[in-house]
């Protein structure tokens, strides 16, 4: 007979609410429309931005149709896993959501996008082309004395409880292709550069406003 029992507590673990974002693989259909979208640019979009690359286009969400079938049920879904954002902002009437900004960007090797963070309520980045390989990028003799693989990569950068700054990674691989990530406006993030790719990484960004002109 064991005479020695093994004493429990029950603990509980908090996890205080915090803030996180959306990931998502889009289908063929609005992949299609975007390649679509693509090739009717609008003018340029660099003076607006913070990146280091070589060209950045306006581009039209004709009918607002990648906004109503897309962007929405993601503004909806991080409504209900986190909070509505919006609500935070200091008007007295309840305003619907609206595409504010959508660009194309053309990153070439060597390029990079820094530590940065975007104006509006939500936003979102989606990876149309990539024609690097992470792991084989990282070979690059520049890499060689750093513990931290940063080349061709995207990172999100967000505080700790302690106020430490960690980063989560997304590294840029073909499989990552039509994946659209949709976050805070106010989340920094930063791409940084690829290198030996004649060939450019094509991205799609946007940001979701509020639309004071109408009142829900």
């Amino acid at each position: 007979m064991n005479l020695f029992k093994k004493s429990k507590e029950d603990i509980k673990v908090i996890y205080p609410p915090n803030l996180g974002w959306l990931e998502k693989k889009l289908s063929e259909k609005e992949i299609d429309y975007l390649w679509r979208c693509i090739d009717n640019p609008k003018g340029s979009q660099k003076y607006d931005l913070a990146g280091n690359i070589s060209e950045s286009l306006n581009i039209s969400d004709r009918s607002d149709w990648f906004f109503t079938n897309t962007i929405l049920p993601l503004c909806k879904e991080y409504q209900e896993n986190f909070e509505n954002i919006g609500d935070k902002l200091p008007t007295n009437q309840k305003h619907p959501y609206y595409l504010k900004t959508f660009w194309v960007n053309y990153q070439k090797e060597n390029e990079y996008n820094p530590l940065h963070k975007h104006d509006g309520v939500y936003s979102f980045v989606i990876w149309m082309k990539i024609p690097t390989n992470h792991h084989e990028q990282n070979k690059n003799p520049i890499a060689h004395n750093s513990n931290a693989k940063k080349i061709s990569t995207f990172n999100f950068y967000y505080s700790t409880i302690l106020g430490e700054i960690k980063e989560f990674e997304y590294k840029m691989n073909p499989e990552v292709e039509g994946t659209i990530v949709f976050f805070p406006s106010k989340l920094n993030h930063g791409v940084y550069p690829f290198y030996n790719c004649a060939e450019d990484r094509i991205s799609i960004s946007g940001n979701i406003s509020i639309n004071t002109s109408r009142v829900l």
